[in-house]
């Protein structure tokens, strides 16, 4: 039986980062996957060829440079699944190829097949033909991420009826769509078929969409959708799907009937926490397959980490890659620099994007935390103008006393990139008064920062302008008063 120091199991972004942080520790690690999905969920079937289906719309549709050319403008006029597919599986290919380098660079032992425990130190991994490998560790770190969660009561095809990771599977683009799910994978892809003309419906039971991102870009993007044709029913609940060879009726609960060709599910995520058999590590899984772990990742059990979506929010590319270097690094009692939560982005990479950063305004209120807002809009900026990108803009929330940035939001074009410069003032616990002296390449999206923290700054000042009238006033009621006495 092979030994190691320590066992990653799932080979994402978060079982990457642990493993490759284990070896340059100087440990023995090796790195647990199944042979076709080297780089787990997020290079295979999740974030990258999301991703890359999104460039892809954005550059053959032209939706970009419509404001330039018109409404009708469009790099090709009939756009298959052909098209789109090209870039993905190459971009795919690529990224494979470079985790494969990594970590054989690095001196990671790949075991490839599909890993059970079947003691708290020891592992089987069954390859492709049924054949067993036993192998034991020190340290083991779950980073197997999770799958669609799919009701009992829908029958998924994989043509017809899917979930987000048969969606890009399909053989052609969907002239209809009913996507059942307003979160952020259900609003992403809602966009991209929006884009490429599909005529799309969003059923969600909640009342809102995306209630975790600042009220005002959600009803920025919520308008932009609307008018590519997108309709939301918020407030309704699925109650069955029919399928006919014309296509599919989704019924819904208030006995509304919406017929599509298309039905995409994106109602969650479930834990492979199932297929580990982790009971035979003494660990315990919730309802939706996931792990409970402490602030340094580990569970129940000592010596066992989790990381990534298994873990739960915010199942993020970004955050599990840093959730799987600390795990490991705590493992073998290596030094960790201390981490703020909230300062961790979240891009949603919808068309037009949306990131944000710190809190949001709903959040400062219930807070009973002063603030003003400063926004800065794209159609202010020169390089809003140049790119054609007229209705995205940048908020920042800024301590009313303080003058420290709380919050950063941003809407439009490389929002996910334009956020960064919002998180390194807030990490260093910058004020906006930086923003405001700073200067910034010219004609930029990141100018707008300077705007925007010059408009939050003069509201400041309106204010302090409106205190100090009233305290002079004061003072002059106070001497006119005294010289009265006298």
């Amino acid at each position: 039986m092979d030994h190691f120091d320590i066992v990653v199991i799932g080979s994402g972004p978060a079982g990457q980062k642990a493993a490759i942080a284990a070896a340059k520790l100087g440990k023995r690690a090796a790195i647990v996957e199944r042979r076709n999905m080297v780089g787990g969920v997020c290079i295979n079937t999740g974030t990258i060829p999301s991703k890359t289906l999104r460039e892809a719309v954005l550059y053959l549709t032209g939706l970009n440079q419509r404001e330039m050319y018109g409404e009708s403008y469009r790099l090709k006029s009939d756009i298959t699944v052909t098209d789109l597919s090209a870039r993905t599986m190459h971009v795919v290919g690529k990224e494979i190829d470079v985790i494969q380098s990594q970590l054989a660079r690095n001196g990671v032992t790949m075991l490839l097949g599909s890993a059970y425990f079947t003691s708290p130190h020891e592992i089987a991994v069954e390859d492709a033909t049924g054949d067993l490998k036993h192998v034991s560790a020190d340290k083991f770190v779950i980073a197997v991420g999770t799958r669609p969660a799919r009701p009992p009561s829908v029958d998924f095809d994989g043509t017809t009826v899917v979930d987000s990771d048969q969606i890009l599977a399909l053989d052609r683009v969907p002239r209809s769509m009913v996507v059942v799910g307003a979160g952020v994978i259900g609003i992403e892809y809602a966009s991209m078929f929006a884009a490429l003309g599909t005529k799309v419906t969003v059923i969600e039971q909640r009342p809102t969409m995306l209630d975790f991102c600042d009220r005002e870009i959600v009803e920025a993007l919520q308008y932009q959708l609307r008018e590519r044709g997108v309709t939301f029913r918020f407030g309704e609940q699925v109650q069955t799907v029919e399928t006919h060879p014309s296509g599919t009726l989704t019924i819904l609960a208030s006995g509304k009937k919406i017929p599509a060709d298309t039905v995409l599910y994106s109602a969650g995520r479930q834990g492979v926490s199932d297929e580990l058999r982790v009971e035979a590590a003494g660990l315990t899984a919730d309802k939706r397959g996931r792990l409970t772990v402490d602030s340094d990742f580990r569970t129940a059990v000592d010596h066992i980490y989790a990381v990534g979506d298994i873990i739960g929010f915010p199942a993020l590319a970004a955050t599990s890659m840093e959730q799987g270097r600390r795990a490991t690094y705590h493992a073998f009692d290596e030094p960790v620099g201390a981490t703020d939560d909230n300062l961790q982005p979240i891009g949603i990479y919808a068309i037009p994007e949306i990131s944000f950063v710190g809190q949001t305004e709903d959040q400062l209120t219930a807070a009973n935390v002063p603030f003003e807002v400063g926004v800065a809009r794209y159609r202010e900026l020169a390089r809003g103008a140049i790119m054609g990108d007229s209705y995205g803009l940048l908020k920042l929330l800024v301590h009313a006393e303080e003058r420290t940035l709380l919050g950063v939001h941003a809407f439009g074009s490389n929002a996910a990139e334009l956020v960064h410069i919002g998180q390194t003032v807030m990490g260093l616990g910058g004020k906006i008064d930086y923003l405001v002296d700073a200067v910034f390449n010219y004609p930029t999206l990141a100018e707008g920062y300077k705007v925007a923290a010059l408009d939050a700054s003069n509201k400041m000042r309106a204010i302090a302008q409106v205190r100090a009238e009233g305290n002079r006033m004061d003072l002059d009621v106070g001497t006119v008063d005294a010289g009265t006495l006298v």
